[in-house]
């Protein structure tokens, strides 16, 4: 294993008190003006959200109104949207073949399942980083250091295998000294592919593992520097729960 995501993993909870848990549950919101340009303002508002931290499978409550929810499922790949007993109202598989080819940032509409998918995809992997870097078929290794300001930051640059439903497939993670994550870099497929860099903040413990709960995703230039002045989407944690098995 890399030695810097060794490390990673330790000061985050440890790869064996992850094993032991079955199931995370986030209260969070996501915010900013992304989603009112697909067509769904405040979809994202005060959501219990709930994973399951070793196969992908995230759910979202409520969906799009009281007493609706979205499941991500992958193996294959499905989205599905119910009611709160269970009862399915709708559901796509392969979900991210059915994006538009083409995007613009500020007037492209999505469905609520490719809203669901995107969105699902995303939170899955921001609430099991940085574990999900162990599962079968990611490769993580330690590249060049990055300088922020005053600070130097050290990077993993990893790469997903199709098994995983992500933004892309490669992406960089930063880590401070502590070896707290602080950015991290990647180009939705969906979306145009972008240059994304996506700021974590205020890391905090929840039975015993460290997570983000406050991420803001800025847009970078050819050079790597973010403009930090706009975020096109926002994400806020209230409180996270861990369960074991």
């Amino acid at each position: 294993m890399d030695k810097l995501l060794s490390a990673v993993l330790d000061a985050h909870g440890g790869m064996q008190n992850w094993a032991g848990i079955n199931r995370i549950t986030a209260q969070m919101s996501l915010g900013g003006p992304f989603w009112g340009a697909r067509g769904w303002p405040e979809v994202y508002s005060k959501q219990t959200v709930t994973i399951d931290p070793h196969r992908e499978h995230i759910k979202f409550e409520p969906f799009t109104a009281e007493g609706r929810a979205s499941v991500l499922e992958v193996g294959p790949e499905r989205v599905t949207i119910t009611t709160a007993d269970g009862q399915v109202i709708e559901q796509r598989l392969d979900p991210r073949q059915s994006f538009p080819s083409a995007f613009d940032a500020f007037h492209t509409p999505w469905d609520a399942i490719q809203v669901a998918y995107f969105t699902s995809a995303a939170v899955w992997n921001y609430l099991t980083e940085p574990f999900v870097f162990t599962q079968p078929g990611v490769e993580a290794q330690e590249i060049e250091s990055w300088t922020e300001g005053a600070e130097t930051w050290r990077r993993l640059a990893v790469t997903f295998p199709n098994s995983i439903a992500n933004h892309n497939s490669k992406q960089t993670f930063y880590y401070d000294e502590k070896f707290m994550q602080r950015r991290m870099d990647y180009s939705p497929d969906v979306t145009g592919s972008p240059p994304v860099a996506h700021y974590t903040h205020d890391p905090k413990v929840f039975d015993g593992f460290v997570f983000p709960t406050r991420r803001r995703v800025h847009l970078h230039d050819e050079h790597g520097v973010a403009n930090q002045d706009f975020a096109p989407i926002t994400i806020d944690v209230n409180s996270i729960r861990v369960d074991r098995a």
